[in-house]
């Protein structure tokens, strides 16, 4: 009897997912492309306004949906082709299919479209953005996680809305030190066979790589955040990269076991090298530490640091404060000017920071507080004569209601404000002329290029002239 013939499998065609159109009618604030579509909020990443698109169905809720990009229909002519061959994976920087003139255009009317969400600050003048003198290889911070899959290690970030990790293999935002050193690593960690963090398990050594660079020096800083304490291997790593890529002059291991997202633990120890990044910002010599905000365009953080020296005008018996003063940038440089200046931060290892920045420079008129700026601020209030200036520069929530009316109680002359979030830039504006002080101007300074974001520095003075 001749053998069966083996059955033949029965395959289900693959559906092709139903397909839409629509016309894209601007950007959210996350510059994801952004339309009304069968009455819901509908957001596309990697379309454009004006552009005409067709696009898959990706979730729906109730009042917002969420698109893939299938094919533009209709191009903005703002558009151009993008110098990454992962721009669709990545998503981290939606605006860099969109040459740059266009970019600084919409971040302009992005600052002048939030303060006129407040009726009170529609007159408020807002200057053209201080454009990058170099759009692409300016990030000197990357902050990578690391993953495992199939035996391929990945250093990257997470796609929009998961935990799979974009790899990235050679970032046109990075400063070229930076893609290096990821490449060293990734292939020292494949041949060790180092033990990669598995979020999902909850088990393994690796989890994060932190890479800080000074372009002043072309040295690096680089973090190895891991989940236990592991000297050996870790060192044994450190040595290998310190041996392939010899700007690298500071090694460290922070210890982070917890299960949240947060990236950095309490403890840091240094492995090999110094224990901060020297760094030179204009006249301005930096000591950065792992854990220490710092601005992550070198170029345009001058920028601003010498628009707020110029606007702040100070004259040698002036005084300054200058809160969430972070490792010193903008202190030092109004003490430079100044009788004396006081700096006010809530992170203990950026005041440390501070401190021997402030050494570093051999300013002696400087001093720096660590602690919470309302309770600080009323401290201080009677250290300061009034016609004095105040310079903020807080994370993103911006400054709480409290702190505003503590501010104004030193009754300065001049508040310079400098933000990286218009949302609440525009809110805490709009709270400081009630309190007495109007906007007279807004710079935004493009401080990211490639992304939908923007730095802004404000000028206000009295609404009335001070008694």
């Amino acid at each position: 009897m001749p053998p069966r013939p083996p059955r033949k499998r029965k395959t289900t065609p693959r559906e092709e997912p139903l397909l839409h159109e629509t016309v894209i009618e601007s950007f959210d604030d996350e510059g994801v492309g952004f339309a009304r579509f069968e009455g819901k909020e509908l957001r596309i990443p990697g379309a454009f306004p004006g552009e005409r698109v067709s696009f898959s169905v990706e979730y729906r809720g109730q009042r917002r949906m969420g698109g893939r990009l299938q094919k533009i229909l209709e191009r903005s002519p703002d558009r151009i082709k993008p110098p990454c061959h992962q721009e669709r994976a990545c998503l981290g920087c939606p605006l860099i299919a969109m040459n740059y003139a266009a970019q600084l255009r919409v971040k302009r009317a992005t600052v002048v479209q939030t303060l006129r969400s407040h009726a009170m600050l529609k007159g408020v003048e807002v200057y053209e953005p201080l454009a990058a003198q170099h759009p692409f290889g300016y990030r000197t911070h990357a902050k990578l996680v690391l993953s495992k899959v199939h035996g391929k290690v990945k250093i990257g970030i997470y796609r929009r809305g998961s935990h799979e990790v974009v790899d990235l293999n050679d970032c046109p935002l990075h400063h070229p030190l930076i893609n290096l050193i990821i490449k060293v690593v990734r292939e020292e960690i494949e041949h060790q066979k180092l033990w990669v963090y598995d979020a999902r398990k909850k088990k393994g050594l690796l989890r994060y790589l932190l890479v800080r660079i000074s372009p002043a020096n072309n040295q690096a800083l680089v973090t190895f955040v891991t989940a236990e304490r592991n000297y050996r291997e870790i060192t044994h790593l450190a040595k290998w990269l310190t041996k392939k890529v010899p700007e690298v002059v500071s090694v460290q291991q922070n210890i982070n076991a917890s299960d949240c997202n947060v990236m950095l633990g309490r403890e840091t120890l240094k492995m090999l090298g110094h224990a901060t990044l020297r760094d030179r910002v204009g006249d301005t010599r930096l000591a950065i530490s792992p854990a220490s905000f710092f601005q992550v365009n070198h170029e345009q953080a001058e920028q601003i640091y010498g628009l707020v020296r110029k606007w702040a005008n100070l004259a040698p018996y002036n005084h300054a404060l200058d809160l969430y003063c972070g490792i010193g940038g903008i202190a030092l440089g109004l003490a430079r000017d100044a009788a004396k200046v006081v700096g006010v931060e809530v992170v203990e290892d950026a005041v440390r920071n501070a401190r021997d920045n402030a050494r570093l420079n051999k300013l002696e008129n400087c001093r720096f507080l660590a602690g919470d700026t309302t309770e600080l601020l009323d401290d201080l209030v009677g250290e300061f004569p009034p016609d004095q200036v105040v310079t903020v520069n807080p994370p993103r929530k911006g400054v709480d209601k409290e702190a505003l009316e503590a501010i104004v109680a030193f009754r300065p002359r001049t508040i310079i404000y400098v933000s990286c979030n218009p949302e609440t830039l525009a809110r805490d504006l709009a709270i400081l002329l009630t309190l007495g002080y109007t906007t007279e101007c807004v710079q935004p300074v493009d401080m990211f290029p490639q992304t939908p974001h923007i730095e802004s520095v404000a000028r206000l003075v009295p609404s009335e002239p001070l008694a």
